[in-house]
């Protein structure tokens, strides 16, 4: 374990690097303009700000970067470009992106909690704070923002961060476009998008279709989406946006983890458990919104935005036959639909001291949720992986009802005082309707409040240099998935979890931001401290119980920095260094089958699933005659995969490279890349299952992988 001192050195050495990169690289563009144009962020006060101007980390990544010479597919291609963010690929379409921003989220064996997500300003996260992202639309997206520390309390269930995605705006020319990717492991993606203007109106819609054999057997998937938004100016003061989107995994194999000692033997093999059971997923989400925007006045402004959206997931899981005998046994399928709606409406006044928005929010959720057995018959008729008997059968029932404030105020002419709060109540209510003999009737309710308060202030020290300071606390309440099974050892075993307690964080930041003679750049360091962290208890077959542990801590440094370092050649750079550990000991469960967890995690160890650090760097060619060569490198610390920390995975650095070219004839558009991941073939786990309780840990990631695409456009 490093020492105190040790770890403290590490801001020290990355200020020290930021400086030293930032005075050699001043000089060699100095011959170019210092005139840049100011990026904007309005995930981070919900009004458009100049980032340079905020107490926060946040970063906004661009069309190119989200675009150009990638797959589309998963929102981990261009997430790297963040510091503080862990996305990987689980290379598994029936578990989702690993995502998790500052050690918050990083014990989800599937989907995303602990981080808000949102599309256009619509939640993509459920009313239970869980969320997916796989219905994000990246080849029609404008830019993604993310928001780290302690104002992404201000989003309610978000301790960790909000990461939030923007549809581009149709606009004049009209434009219709095809493109065309195929890479490795039978990896391919096509897609047709129509954008433009008619008058007021303005319009963006694409469909694609994703399939992947995946690098395992039992990892092949297909997905289709689809993604529209109508940009309707109903006057001089008034603007609506109505958003649409969808999409349909029909069958996501599920290859499991496997053990250290399989995945040494041979990383490519599939878990015996997913091939005998045929462990898959299949989702269909669709959901809608519109945001209604009205300018009062020059100075005031409101704003109205409701969505309604379904989502219908059914999971085979490899639960052996004999484990699912006992009457309270949930069985070896997930089952269930929900229902979900909401609205948020604010107002916001400013001036030339500063900016406030009010608003209150509410949001609900209906679900049915069900298991059954995973197998028909027995003895030699047996099947396996199909629907069997019902085992569970409940409604429940969700409502988050908020209130939030957040401004700022210009007490200076180079300083500002930003400052919000925010309050939620959370009521959730399940109705058991599986009462059968040895299961009794499990129904209950339980209910969470807390107030988030957010603090923070920016000192424009310099034309180019700004300070900033932040301190404020967030909530994590248990997600819906959370709840839905008891740790072994309670009493009864069946029904939710209501003991499950929310976990409350405070944070505290302090950074320096710069801008400059082609040059932009972030540092920040952040300490935070939980109470009532929620950890796996037992995580076996894909099924996973939580409890809540005492206090935890994490802490750490992320650095950003952007260069331009002459006219055709630009780097960029985003590197991280994250200590999260527990701050007391507790216990948990150890190889099943598990009566009641025994196994003590000592005071000290890392939180898994957390890398201790991550770097990404990319130096880039470009021509003004359309081509373009990038190279880069990508570095992920070790990754403890269970909380007595005695199995991990290991370190690994990654290479890559792409080049590409963009020519524009007359009306047309052509566009075409050759990319390579991993060159270097490494064999290493991308992902790591948090606390599988057969110790099947490790997630291979993909070898060696090359990937082409051809886009085509034409504007009318």
């Amino acid at each position: 374990m490093p020492s105190k001192r040790h770890f403290r050195s590490h801001p020290l050495q990355l200020t020290v690097i930021a400086m030293a990169v930032g005075a050699t690289l001043m000089p060699l563009s100095h011959a170019q303009s210092t005139n840049q144009v100011s990026p904007v962020v309005i995930t981070a006060t919900r009004v458009a700000s100049d980032p340079l101007n905020l107490p926060m980390a946040v970063n906004a990544i661009d069309a190119e970067a989200i675009t150009e010479a990638q797959l589309q597919v998963n929102i981990s291609e261009s997430m790297q470009r963040v510091p503080g963010v862990n996305a990987q690929n689980r290379n598994n379409y029936a578990q989702d992106v690993q995502l998790s921003v500052r050690g918050f989220g990083a014990r989800a064996s599937f989907g995303v909690r602990g981080v808000k997500l949102l599309t256009d300003g619509i939640p993509a996260s459920q009313p239970d704070g869980q969320g997916q992202v796989s219905h994000f639309s990246l080849g029609s997206a404008e830019r993604i923002e993310v928001l780290r520390g302690p104002f992404s309390a201000l989003y309610g269930n978000a301790s960790g961060g909000v990461i939030q995605i923007f549809t581009e705006s149709g606009a004049i020319p009209n434009t219709l476009s095809a493109s065309v990717t195929a890479g490795s492991n039978d990896t391919s993606r096509v897609a047709i998008k129509a954008s433009g203007r008619s008058g007021a109106v303005g319009y963006v819609a694409q469909v694609d279709r994703f399939d992947t054999d995946g690098p395992r057997p039992q990892s092949a998937a297909t997905r289709i989406g689809a993604n529209a938004k109508l940009d309707i100016k109903l006057g001089e003061r008034t603007q609506l946006i109505v958003l649409g989107n969808s999409v349909n995994l029909p069958e996501a194999k599920d290859p499991l983890g496997l053990t250290l000692a399989e995945f040494t033997a041979n990383p490519k093999q599939v878990n015996a458990g997913a091939l005998q059971f045929n462990t898959r997923k299949d989702v269909e989400q669709t959901q809608g919104g519109a945001k209604l925007t009205h300018q009062i006045s020059a100075n005031q402004s409101a704003q109205l935005t409701v969505y309604t959206g379904e989502r219908a997931v059914r999971q085979f899981q490899s639960i052996p036959v004999s484990t699912q005998a006992g009457p309270t046994h949930p069985g070896g399928v997930i089952d269930f639909d929900r229902s979900y709606y909401g609205a948020d409406a604010r107002f916001t006044q400013s001036g030339d001291w500063g900016t406030i928005v009010a608003g209150v929010s509410s949001d609900k959720l209906n679900e049915n949720r069900r298991g059954y057995q995973n197998f028909l018959g027995a003895g030699a008729s047996q099947q396996l992986g199909v629907l069997g008997a019902l085992r569970r059968d409940e409604k429940n029932r969700l409502q988050s009802d908020d209130f939030f404030v957040q401004g700022h105020w210009k007490f200076a002419p180079n300083a500002s005082l930003h400052a919000g709060v925010r309050s939620s109540r959370v009521k959730l209510v399940s109705e058991d309707q599986y009462i059968v003999t040895g299961n009794g009737n499990d129904s209950g309710s339980v209910n969470y409040s807390s107030t988030l308060p957010s603090l923070g202030v920016s000192f424009r020290a310099l034309p180019s240099l700004s300070l900033y300071a932040s301190v404020g606390r967030g909530v994590e309440t248990p997600t819906l998935n959370e709840l839905s099974y008891r740790p072994p050892g309670s009493t009864p075993l069946t029904g939710l979890n209501f003991a499950l307690q929310p976990a409350k964080s405070d944070s505290v930041e302090i950074g320096a931001k710069w801008r400059g003679g082609g040059v932009s750049g972030e540092l920040s360091l952040f300490d935070t401290k939980t109470k009532s962290e929620i950890v796996v208890i037992s995580n076996s077959g894909g099924r996973s119980s939580f409890g809540n542990a005492g206090r935890t801590l994490r802490r750490g440094v992320e650095l950003s920095i952007r260069a331009q370092l002459a006219t055709a050649i630009s780097w960029e750079l985003a590197a991280t260094q994250l200590e999260a550990r527990y701050r007391d000991r507790f216990l948990t469960c150890g190889a099943p089958p598990c009566a009641a967890p025994t196994v003590i995690v000592a005071s000290g160890n890392r939180i898994p699933g957390v890398p201790e650090q991550s770097a990404w760097s990319e130096l880039k060619w470009s021509h003004p005659s359309g081509l373009y060569a990038a190279a880069e490198i990508k570095y992920q610390g070790r990754i403890m995969a269970n909380d007595v920390n005695n199995e991990f995975a290991d370190a690994a650095t990654l290479l890559g490279a792409r080049i590409g070219i963009a020519r524009q004839l007359d009306r047309f558009k052509v566009a075409a890349f050759l990319r390579g991941d991993n060159l270097n073939g490494k064999v290493y786990a991308g992902t790591v299952i948090v606390n599988e309780a057969n110790r099947r840990y490790f997630e291979p990631a993909a070898g060696r992988t090359w990937l082409a695409g051809v886009t085509a456009s034409m504007t009318f």
